[in-house]
C-alpha cells in the first residue's frame, strides 16, 4: 500500500513539474513573439483599411522581423490606428520619413507590416512618432484584374484561332498571299524590276552628268558644295585661333 502511494506521489510530482516546464516554455515562446523580453519602443500609423492585419502580426524592416503589431483601433469610419512595437536595437535605422505598408508572408500567408527604408539625412523616428502609411492593394481587386486579363486573352486567342482557320482553308487576301504561288512569283518579279529600274536610273544620272548641256549645272553645284565645306573649315580654324589667343592671355 505504501509503495503504491509513493509511486502515485512520484507520478503526480513528475506531472506537475512537466506541466510547469511546459507553461514556462509556452510563456517564453509567447514572450519572445510579443517582444516581452526585449527592450522596445512604440511607433504609430494610420490606415483606411488594414486588410486583415491582426494584433501580434510581425513587423519587417529590410526583410527582417523587428517587432510586432501591438494594438489596432478604429478612430473613425475612414481611419484605423495601428500601434507598432519595434525592437530598441533597430531604432537607429528607423528614420522619420520611413513609410509603412501592409504585406503578406507569401501569396496566401498572414498579413505583416513592412517598414521601408528612409533617407540617410532624415532624423531618427522617436518614441510614439507617427509614420506615413501606404494603403494595401486588396486581394479581391487583384483577382478581379486577373480575371479581366484572362477573359481578354481568351477573346484574343479565339479571334486568332478563327483567323488561322480561314487562312488554312484558303479564305481571305492573307491566305492567297501565303498559299498562291503565282502571287509570290509576281512579287518576286516586281522586286527584280524595281532593282533594274534603280540600276537604270543610276546609269541615266551618270549620263546626265557627262552631258554637254548639264555638265555646267553639275559642276557649279559641286563648286558650291566645296565652297560651303571650305567656309566651314575656315570658320573652325578661326574659332580655334581665337580660343588659343584667349587662353594665352
Amino acid at each position: 500500500m505504501k509503495t503504491h502511494s509513493l509511486n502515485f506521489k512520484i507520478r503526480l510530482g513528475l506531472f506537475i513539474v512537466g506541466g510547469l516546464a511546459l507553461l514556462v516554455f509556452a510563456l517564453f515562446i509567447i514572450g519572445k513573439q510579443k517582444n516581452l523580453f526585449d527592450p522596445v519602443y512604440q511607433l504609430t500609423t494610420n490606415f483606411y483599411n488594414v486588410s486583415g492585419l491582426q494584433i501580434g502580426n510581425n513587423i519587417r524592416f529590410c526583410g527582417i522581423n523587428v517587432g510586432t503589431v501591438d494594438n489596432i483601433s478604429i478612430i473613425n469610419d475612414s481611419t484605423v490606428k495601428v500601434d507598432l512595437l519595434i525592437k530598441k536595437d533597430v531604432q537607429r535605422f528607423i528614420k522619420s520619413d520611413c513609410e509603412v505598408a501592409i504585406g503578406s508572408e507569401g501569396i496566401i500567408g498572414a498579413r505583416i507590416i513592412i517598414i521601408t527604408q528612409g533617407s540617410s539625412d532624415a532624423p531618427l523616428a522617436k518614441e510614439g512618432q507617427y509614420l506615413v502609411s501606404k494603403e494595401p492593394v486588396e486581394t479581391d481587386a487583384i483577382m478581379q484584374n486577373l480575371m479581366t486579363t484572362s477573359n481578354n486573352a481568351a477573346i484574343v486567342t479565339d479571334q486568332l484561332a478563327k483567323i488561322m482557320i480561314k487562312i488554312n482553308h484558303g479564305k481571305g487576301t492573307l491566305s492567297r498571299l501565303i498559299q498562291d504561288t503565282i502571287i509570290a512569283e509576281n512579287l518576286n518579279q516586281t522586286i527584280v524590276n524595281l532593282k533594274k529600274s534603280s540600276s537604270g536610273l543610276n546609269e541615266n544620272m551618270k549620263a546626265a552628268k557627262s552631258s554637254f548641256f548639264l555638265k555646267g549645272y553639275f559642276k557649279d553645284k559641286k563648286k558650291i558644295a566645296q565652297k560651303k565645306k571650305d567656309d566651314a573649315l575656315k570658320e573652325k580654324v578661326a574659332a580655334e585661333k581665337k580660343e588659343i589667343k584667349k587662353n594665352n592671355k
